[in-house]
């Protein structure tokens, strides 16, 4: 399970300038944003974009120029994977370390809907465990008890990021990861070509 919300895309304006910095062709710009804030590339900026990213990752510097806010829900087993993107990104997480006892644990708090019958049992178990350590812990304050939550936490357990990140990055995951066997990759993937331009310049784009 992966939930995706919240998603805000800015710097197209300023990043398409600074692709023409090189050759002093500002005059030839012919883009604009609209007034609810949505950017629309003119024909010869759309034309030079499409150029630099079919020119590889030397050429394309201004992708990393747009910038891409998101809120990502996702199974820990997910973010082990997305960790490894780590250039370029930043995330701030819901924190496992000191909110890990703020609230009861239940069925919706991990992904489990691909998991069978007997997966699935054992899962409800582990969760009844789980509460059971929070409610005493919460009550005792016993350290062990923490560490006990924490140790016994089930890769499944969902956590939100606010991540930023760029283009390039979400480029880079695209083609790394739109044939993984995870179905969150897939979510993600299915997100990335949804974005302000990404199939023109990525997918879509035979300059």
């Amino acid at each position: 399970m992966i939930k995706i919300e919240r998603t805000s895309v800015m710097n197209f304006e300023n990043a398409i300038r600074g692709a023409r910095n090189p050759m002093n062709s500002w005059g030839r710009m012919d883009s604009h944003t609209e007034p609810d804030g949505t950017f629309v590339f003119g024909e010869n900026d759309l034309s030079l974009a499409k150029r630099l990213c079919k020119a590889g990752t030397d050429h394309r510097k201004f992708i990393r120029q747009i910038f891409v806010s998101v809120d990502l829900t996702a199974p820990i087993y997910w973010w082990k994977e997305f960790d490894t993107y780590k250039v370029g990104t930043v995330a701030n997480s819901t924190s496992t370390m000191h909110k890990i006892q703020a609230k009861t644990f239940e069925e919706a708090d991990f992904s489990c809907d691909r998991m069978v019958p007997a997966a699935k049992e054992s899962l409800m178990q582990t969760i009844g465990v789980l509460e059971k350590l929070r409610v005493e812990f919460v009550e005792t304050k016993d350290k062990d008890l923490w560490y006990s939550l924490i140790q016994l936490l089930p890769s499944s357990y969902n956590q939100m990021r606010t991540c930023t990140m760029n283009y390039e990055n979400i480029a880079n995951m695209y083609f790394a990861r739109c044939h993984h066997k995870l179905d969150e990759w897939h979510v993600f993937c299915a997100w990335a070509e949804e974005l302000p331009y990404f199939k023109t310049l990525f997918i879509e784009n035979d300059a």
